[in-house]
């Protein structure tokens, strides 16, 4: 798919302080402004890029969900996570030059390209986008030793009950309810990304639903008791 040009404009962009340095200089806001030169439709179910691809831009997501994942040696497709806007994908292609995995559209799509080497020339001029970058790569980090804890040590209900605040956390600092949310993943793929079989995704949902903490209607979810899926995650001590 040929990317669509559109001149884009970050310093107009609703998401700016999401994947953009914060208080940069009228001078520096226009040179980032330069940066992304394209925007990219990606259709439900089609890949932004595939394991093995040349690495050559990361991509800020304006609007839509996306997955990661990786085809396990038996074939089978394992969920490394999920992206939403205003989140940077592609970081993974930074290190070898070819991307690690794929990046399919949970929904219709749209990103916005920026060429790698354009951010590197860019953060010599503008010092405050490469400590963004560094910030980014060092987000992912955190989040893949988060994971490897939540495969390592969790109950099923404490791997759900974590997502489910992780996700709705993320979806709050976009401006959306601290509450409600409209599931783009199917069961099974969370089910992948939290090491569990899809019936025991299921059945810790249903688990959830009857002790009220959570109200669940197809892929809308409904939190009803926050506080009790915190307590899932980290049990009170008891003295």
């Amino acid at each position: 798919m040929t990317p669509q040009t559109i001149k884009v404009a970050c310093s107009n962009c609703n998401l700016r302080e999401l994947c953009m340095p914060m208080g940069l200089s009228g001078t520096e806001m226009s040179k980032l402004d330069g940066l992304v030169g394209t925007r990219r439709k990606i259709k439900r179910g089609a890949a932004l890029f595939s394991n093995g691809e040349r690495f050559n831009a990361l991509y800020a997501i304006r609007t839509g969900f996306f997955k990661t994942c990786i085809a396990t040696e038996d074939g089978r497709d394992q969920v490394t996570g999920f992206q939403m806007a205003g989140e940077i994908i592609g970081l993974d292609g930074i290190v070898g030059d070819r991307h690690m995995c794929d990046a399919i559209a949970l929904e219709d799509a749209e990103v916005c390209v920026m060429p790698y080497d354009r951010i590197e020339e860019l953060s010599r001029e503008v010092p405050a986008l490469q400590s963004h970058v560094h910030k980014i790569m060092s987000r992912e980090i955190v989040r893949e030793h988060g994971v490897m804890l939540l495969l390592g040590s969790m109950r099923a209900e404490e791997r759900l009950a974590a997502f489910l605040l992780n996700l709705v956390q993320r979806l709050h600092s976009r401006g959306f309810s601290q509450s409600e949310l409209v599931l783009r993943m199917t069961r099974e793929e969370i089910g992948s990304y939290l090491g569990l079989k899809l019936e025991t995704v299921s059945r810790t949902f249903s688990k959830f639903a009857e002790e009220g903490i959570v109200e669940v209607k197809q892929r809308h979810v409904r939190i009803l008791d926050t506080e009790a899926l915190r307590s899932i995650v980290n049990p009170p001590v008891c003295h």
